[in-house]
């Protein structure tokens, strides 16, 4: 495994705990049923066919991400989607579209010198 070197993008390990996260569609969904209000975890483990410890886990993943924050409020534990580290991820997609949106008009360019 390749070893980051100490002037490595600070943003990187945002980057790879938020990509991380999102690659689950279970952590997806968590989301989705996040987006407009909080919910206790108790509540949004019976949405899924599967354990709650199963569930705990993925919202865990969602927390190191920093995509989740939890409340806890007596017995309950309430989650709220926090988006802020998406800011990051979205940065790094609009530079890379940009980077690959400009790399195809430039060989369209070219092809098309080609052709005349």
């Amino acid at each position: 495994m390749a070893e980051r070197s100490a002037d490595a993008d600070p943003t990187a390990d945002v980057l790879d705990l938020t990509y991380a996260a999102l690659a689950s569609p279970t952590r997806r969904a968590i989301l989705g049923l996040l987006r407009d209000d909080q919910a206790r975890v108790t509540d949004i483990a019976r949405v899924f066919p599967a354990s709650l410890a199963t569930v705990s886990k993925h919202i865990q993943v969602l927390e190191r991400a920093g995509l989740v924050r939890r409340e806890v409020r007596g017995r309950d534990h309430y989650l709220r989607a926090d988006p802020a580290n998406l800011d990051a991820a979205e940065e790094w997609i609009a530079e890379y579209t940009s980077f690959w949106e400009r790399s195809a008009d430039a060989l369209a360019q070219h092809v098309e010198g080609d052709a005349r």
